[in-house]
């Protein structure tokens, strides 16, 4: 998750660019090394495909510091003898060992230049290991300035976890720092005072009393990951779990809250099977069903870590209390609950290439939430909640960011983006093909990285509509369509304006209570009634604007 805009929700809400550089506009953002350094691909990572983790921390509260190495485990697709690994400051890279043999390495900024001595063969299976130390920035505004946070629970035990979307995982641990290549398996070992639980990705393999006063928990995940997906949190935690039969077989739920809310939890977590089944209904399998499905109490809001969902949103319904609707719908389901896991599917499982294409987890996990209100209450409570979400556009830059510089688009790729997947449902028409549409893009797109061209292709292909230029209006410009008209006795005039060069997206309006579908351009055009045309009223389901004009 990362946030909403919206200038009546500015209280409540922290604007996702609210950053460095996030109050300037989109022209005017200015980028450096280090951006694109952390945002391409660049040769030092090409070369190899990553394959596997090991990540081993050991976790200090009483100096904020963190102890570890990773195993990265990698094939070689081209040959190079110069690895780009990525660790911000003020952590540090200590050592690097391949095949017993330390290595030298060079450190630019936020990336390590790996120098390696063995011949780099295509087609091997390498692996070297990078020890690391330091005390890791502090989460300011967790999980969107993430970082590690350090709390204490009410009875004064130790409350960490980590939250890092856009800053990037290696603000805390060593690694390739860059969407396009997920990891295909993990394993994650945090040790840390022996009266806390550790809860990383995955499952539980092992626990192990150490004799310095620490336990560590051994996790391991089976399934591909993204890096900011990985996360620790540690707490004076107590357990409960269940099992839900799902489409897949049974799912392992397991909950991990402080001690004091247990009773709490028990009640307010039966959310969890409900969205499983909404969101199985209309997006396909869970896709983790080897890792299972936990839900973590952390000490800030919550974010969409795989298989281990985080949460902080005060075990009540809406966002932290309240309908970001404005509808009471909203108020139905906890937000994070619903919202956070949404992005098992869209983040998780379909995962984005460049954070510029962050809409792809954003607008359709921010639909999910609608979908979710259909499926329970009925079709209505979905679409008004939906249109709903538009009282917090802002329209200030387009959705779809600046490509290879690690920059997201505008925060409106959660209510405008839900809004535009609703308005392409209209035009499909049919609510089993856009069902099956869903979950055809989690079955197409199954654990892959990819780019919104793939969406847009993937989506014109199966509605069997031309679509390029509805994503181009919403995506990539600022402006909503306004349907402007005049009346003529029985003759209505029409035309789309406020819009990109060549839209003509079709729109529904009802006319004297009956529905006529329009298809408007940037000339006009007419559509002439049987009888003289008293009333007119567009369909609220289409994200666009009307204008009447007097003649």
């Amino acid at each position: 998750m990362k946030k909403y805009i919206g200038s009546a929700l500015l209280s409540i809400l922290l604007c996702n660019s609210i950053k460095a550089q996030g109050l300037l506009n989109q022209k005017q953002l200015k980028f450096t090394k280090q951006d694109t350094l952390r945002g391409s691909i660049t040769p030092e990572r090409a070369w190899w495909d990553l394959k596997k983790y090991r990540l081993d921390v050991k976790v200090n509260p009483r100096d904020s510091t963190l102890t570890g190495s990773n195993t990265v485990v990698y094939k070689i697709l081209k040959e190079n003898q110069v690895m780009q690994i990525d660790l911000q400051n003020p952590m540090q890279i200590t050592k690097v060992l391949q095949d017993k043999k330390s290595l030298n390495f060079t450190r630019e900024g936020n990336v390590f230049y790996i120098q390696l001595l063995e011949k780099q063969v295509i087609g091997a299976l390498k692996e070297l290991t990078i020890f690391y130390n330091g005390k890791p920035k502090v989460a300011v505004n967790p999980p969107w300035d993430g970082g590690i946070t350090w709390k204490k629970d009410k009875n004064g035990n130790p409350f960490i976890a980590s939250s890092c979307q856009g800053l990037g995982a290696s603000v805390w641990w060593p690694n390739k720092d860059h969407m396009y290549d997920e990891v295909d398996e993990m394993t994650i070992s945090v040790t840390a005072p022996s009266k806390l639980v550790s809860v990383s990705n995955g499952r539980l393999t092992r626990v192990k009393q150490n004799n310095d006063g620490t336990k560590t928990y051994n996790w391991e995940v089976k399934n591909p990951i993204n890096n900011y997906g990985v996360n620790i949190n540690i707490g004076d935690y107590v357990t409960f779990s269940e099992k839900y039969k799902g489409e897949k077989g049974e799912l392992d739920c397991t909950y991990y809250v402080l001690r004091e809310n247990l009773e709490k939890a028990k009640k307010h977590f039966q959310d969890v099977p409900k969205m499983l089944k909404a969101f199985e209904h209309w997006f396909g399998p869970y896709p983790f069903y080897e890792d299972s499905y936990k839900l973590v109490e952390t000490p800030y809001l919550g974010m969409e870590h795989q298989s281990s969902v985080t949460y902080g949103n005060g075990y009540q319904n809406g966002y932290r209390g309240r309908d970001l609707s404005g509808t009471g719908w909203g108020l139905k389901f906890d937000f994070i609950i619903i919202h956070e896991s949404g992005h098992e599917w869209f983040a998780n499982n379909i995962t984005y290439k460049d954070i510029a294409d962050m809409w792809i987890h954003e607008s359709f996990t921010n639909y999910s939430e609608s979908l979710f209100l259909e499926y329970y209450y009925g079709k209505e409570a979905g679409y008004t909640y939906v249109r709903g979400l538009r009282n917090i556009i802002e329209n200030d830059k387009p959705i779809i960011g600046k490509y290879d510089v690690n920059n997201e688009g505008s925060g409106d790729m959660y209510p405008k983006g839900a809004n535009m997947l609703h308005t392409i449902r209209q035009l499909v028409n049919n609510d089993e093909k856009w069902r099956g549409i869903l979950r055809g893009l989690n079955s197409t797109f199954y654990h892959q990285t990819v780019t919104t061209k793939q969406i847009e292709d993937y989506l014109c292909k199966q509605t069997g509509i031309d679509l390029s230029i509805v994503f181009n209006q919403y995506l990539r410009d600022t402006r909503i369509p306004s349907l402007e008209y005049y009346l003529d006795n029985n003759t209505l005039k029409y035309r789309w304006t406020n819009i990109v060069a060549g839209f003509n997206m079709p729109v529904k309006v009802i006319l004297n209570g009956a529905e006529v579908n329009l298809n408007p351009k940037s000339e006009w055009s007419e559509f002439i009634n049987s009888k003289k045309i008293e009333t007119i009223v567009l369909d609220p389901n289409f994200y666009v604007l009307n204008k009447k004009i007097e003649k």
